[in-house]
């Protein structure tokens, strides 16, 4: 599927409204759920020249859009001592592909440049990265046991692929008992109606949707993305 430009920095804003709009016009509002960033682990999926960076092969052109978003929530998240925690996707070889080698016929290797985390969210030398071969960050990775370790008891998702990477994370983080929450304008994917459908599903059962003002204004005042 050819990756559209859904969205721009100019009108993200407005896109994001728009979704949150639309899913909240749908689904019930979870008042008694509330972010707290000492207690919650910002999980960044992903965000590797592959799909970030305009001469990755699987460039996405809404990371433009998103990743100035990340960069302000990765910036709060550090000024406030949160945990920050990073995924890398990338394959060692072919005995790792598992069902992406049936579904796909492209792959990041890891010694490529292509596997290597965007300039603009470099981790620090403290912040964890943890290589992921198929989509579930949890996935024979370490990350519950990270996070437990931690006192974490929520994430928030943020990265790309919306409907694969970030749902996968957000629906296993449910499962293991983590509560959830998304930055609808902190994620992208190939197209708006992929990028909304799995909104949709997730708010319906699995997180707690809001966006980078949002969380912003109400964990340090508004700051300028």
């Amino acid at each position: 599927m050819r990756a559209e430009r859904y969205v721009v920095p100019g009108t993200i804003q407005a896109k994001s409204d728009e979704w949150l709009g639309h899913i909240r016009g749908i689904v019930r509002p979870r008042s008694d759920l509330i972010l707290k960033p000492e207690k919650c682990a910002l999980l960044i999926i992903d965000m590797v020249r592959y799909f970030a960076h305009p001469g990755g092969r699987g460039y996405l052109p809404a990371s433009d859009a998103v990743t100035p978003r990340i960069a302000a929530l990765l910036h709060l998240w550090r000024s406030l001592g949160g945990l920050v925690i990073f995924t890398r996707h990338c394959h060692m070889n072919a005995d790792d592909l598992g069902m992406l080698g049936k579904f796909y016929t492209d792959h990041i290797n890891c010694d490529e440049r292509d596997s290597h985390l965007i300039g603009e969210l470099s981790p620090l030398k403290d912040e964890r990265v943890f290589r992921k071969d198929t989509y579930d960050s949890f996935y024979g990775t370490g990350l519950e046991e990270y996070l437990r370790a931690s006192g974490i008891e929520q994430v928030l998702v943020t990265g790309v692929l919306t409907q694969l990477c970030c749902e996968t994370a957000a629906r296993s983080a449910f499962v293991r008992g983590f509560e959830v929450y998304l930055a609808a304008d902190a994620m992208a994917t190939t197209t708006e109606e992929l990028h909304l459908g799995s909104l949709l599903g997730l708010a319906s059962g699995f997180a707690v949707i809001g966006d980078t003002a949002e969380i912003l204004e109400k964990n340090s005042g508004r700051q300028d993305i």
